[in-house]
C-alpha cells in the first residue's frame, strides 16, 4: 500500500469512527470557516487508538468558535480561550477547538506570546513532532502532511517540524515529551533530536515542577516506560528531573553481577509491570507500584560500603531510600498520598529477605501485613519483581518461598481478620478496668494491648484483662 492510499484510508476510517467530526465540520463550513482534525487525534487514528477526546484547529477566531458551537454542544467551557481554545462536550465526547496559532516564544520561560495564525501549514510547523503535525481538512477530506509525519509514523521515529534546537528552545518541555512518546508509543527519536536533547537538557529547568510531573507520570504509565527513562538518562535530562536514577549507575550491587543498580532497577520496573494484572486482568497501569519499582534501590549509592574480602554492602538502604524517594516526589509536586505510598513501599521492600526459609513467626507475619496495610498487594508484586537473579534455581526458590509467605498470610488473615487488627479490649473497657479518665495513658495502654495482639494473636477476655493489669502495675498505675 502506498502512502497516498494509506492517507485516504486513514481519512475514511476516521470519518467512520467519529461522525461528530463530520457534523461539526458542517457547522463551521456553514459559517464560512475551515475545520481540521489535528495533532494527536490524527496520529492516534492512524495507529488505531483514537479516543473520544478530539483536537481540532480552525481559521475561526475564539469568539466565532463560541458563536458556532453554542446551541449544538451539550456543554461549552472557556478556560483556555485566552490561548484560542474552546472546549466542547457532545454525546460523551470531549472536543477542543483552537484557532490557528503562530506563537512567538521569549525563550526564557515557556510562555508564548499568543498569536493567531492564518494557515494550517503555519499552525503545523509550530507543533512538537512531525507525527503530531498532521491534519485532516474535514471540509474536503484532504490529508495535510507538510512535514512527512505519515512517513515518521510508519518508521516509528520522533522528529521535529523545525530544527530540534529551535523547537526545544521555544518549549523545553518538548524534550521530556520525546521521552514520554518513546514510553507510550515505543518510537525512537531521530539522531538530531537526541543530540539536541543532550546539548540542551539543562533548559528543562525553565519548566515548572507541576508540568514536569505531569509528563513524567504519563511516561511512567506508558507501555514502555523503560525506553523513556533510558532516553532521559542517556541525554542527561534525568539529571535535572530524577537525578537519583542515573546516580544508581555508580553502585555495583551486592551480588557482583555485571549489571549495576540502575539496570537492576529498570528490570524490576519491567517485572513489576508484568505483575500488574496478576490479580486483575483488567487492571489499569499502577503509578505507585511503578514509581516504587524504579526508586526502590535509590538509597544504595549513599549506603555503599566495601567490606573486607571484596564484598559490598548497602546496610539500611531501604530506610535512606524511602527518605530520598519522598523528598524527590515532593520536589516534583506529587500528591501527598502518592508520596507516602511510594515511600512506604521502598521502606518495606527489603523486609521479606529476613524471612529466610520460613523462619518468621506468625507474629512477624502479622507485622508484615499490618505495616503494609492497604499496600500489601503492591508490596507482594514489588518483592516478587525485585528478584532479578539469572540463576534460575535461586529465582525459583525465592518465588516458592514468597508463595509460602502469601499462603501463610492468607491463612492468618482468614483466622484473625488482620485488616482490622484491634486490641482485645477497647478504650472504654481499659478506662473501666483501670479506673482511668480519658487521656494519654489510655492510649498507651491501648497501644500495649495492640502490640500483644500482633505478637500473640487474639487473647481471650480474661487473659487480656490480666495483661492490662500487669502493664498498669509496671507503669505505677
Amino acid at each position: 500500500m502506498n502512502e497516498l492510499t494509506a492517507k485516504r484510508n486513514a481519512v475514511a476510517e476516521l470519518m467512520r469512527i467519529s461522525p461528530l467530526a463530520d457534523e461539526l465540520a458542517g457547522l463551521f463550513a456553514s459559517a464560512g470557516h475551515r475545520l481540521y482534525l489535528v495533532g494527536g487525534s490524527v496520529r492516534d487514528a492512524l495507529l488505531g487508538r483514537l479516543s473520544a477526546d478530539l483536537d481540532f484547529t480552525t481559521d475561526a477566531r475564539p469568539e466565532q468558535i463560541l458563536k458556532i458551537v453554542r446551541g449544538w454542544a451539550d456543554g461549552v467551557w472557556e478556560a483556555g480561550i485566552a490561548f484560542g481554545t474552546v472546549g466542547v462536550t457532545k454525546r460523551g465526547s470531549t472536543l477542543e477547538i483552537t484557532t490557528f496559532r503562530a506563537d512567538v516564544y521569549d525563550r526564557v520561560s515557556r510562555n508564548p506570546e499568543v498569536t493567531f495564525g492564518d494557515s494550517i501549514e503555519g499552525d503545523l510547523k509550530r507543533r512538537d513532532f512531525t507525527v503530531n503535525a498532521m491534519a485532516i481538512d474535514l471540509s474536503t477530506k484532504q490529508f495535510v502532511d507538510p512535514h512527512d509525519g505519515m512517513d515518521a509514523l510508519r518508521r516509528k521515529v520522533l522528529d521535529t517540524p523545525a530544527t530540534p534546537e529551535e523547537s526545544f528552545a521555544d518549549d523545553p518541555l518538548r524534550m521530556l515529551r520525546a521521552a514520554r512518546f518513546a514510553a507510550q508509543l515505543g518510537f525512537e527519536p531521530a539522531p538530531r533530536v537526541v543530540t539536541a536533547m543532550t546539548e540542551m537538557a539543562g533548559e528543562i529547568q525553565r519548566i515548572t515542577a507541576e508540568r514536569v510531573q505531569t509528563e513524567l507520570s504519563k511516561l511512567m504509565l506508558g507501555r514502555y516506560p523503560r525506553r523513556g527513562l533510558e532516553l532521559m538518562v542517556d541525554t542527561g535530562l534525568a539529571e535535572h528531573i530524577l537525578p537519583e536514577v542515573p546516580g544508581m549507575r555508580l553502585a555495583i550491587d551486592e551480588h557482583h553481577q555485571h549489571k549495576d543498580v540502575y539496570q537492576h532497577s529498570l528490570t524490576v520496573l519491567d517485572q513489576a509491570i508484568a505483575l500488574e494484572r496478576r490479580d486483575d486482568p483488567d487492571a489499569e497501569p499502577d503509578l505507585v507500584l511503578r514509581l516504587a519499582a524504579l526508586l526502590h534501590d535509590i538509597g544504595k549509592p549513599a549506603t555503599r560500603r566495601f567490606e573486607d574480602g571484596g564484598g559490598v554492602s548497602f546496610h539500611h538502604h531501604e530506610v535512606v531510600g524511602a527518605k530520598m524517594a519522598r523528598k524527590r516526589l515532593r520536589a516534583l509536586k506529587y500528591p501527598k498520598q502518592v508520596i507516602e505510598d511510594v515511600g512506604q513501599l521502598v521502606f518495606l521492600h527489603l523486609r521479606f529477605h529476613g524471612y529466610g526459609k520460613g523462619e518468621w513467626t506468625d507474629s512477624a507475619v502479622r507485622r508484615y501485613v499490618t505495616d503494609a496495610g492497604d499496600l500489601l498487594p503492591r508490596l507482594h508484586k514489588l518483592v516478587r519483581a525485585d528478584c532479578t537473579t539469572r540463576n534460575k534455581r535461586k529465582a525459583a526458590a525465592l518465588q516458592r518461598t514468597y508463595d509460602e509467605l502469601e499462603e501463610r498470610i492468607a491463612r492468618i488473615q482468614a483466622e484473625e481478620d488482620l485488616a482490622r487488627v484491634r486490641p482485645d479490649l477497647d478504650g472504654n473497657e481499659i478506662m473501666k478496668i483501670l479506673g482511668l479518665p480519658p487521656g494519654p495513658m489510655v492510649g498507651k495502654a491501648w497501644k500495649h494491648l495492640k502490640e500483644l495482639r500482633l505478637d500473640r494473636g487474639p487473647l481471650d477476655h480474661d487473659e487480656a484483662v490480666a495483661e492490662l493489669r500487669r502493664w498498669a502495675e509496671e507503669n505505677g498505675l
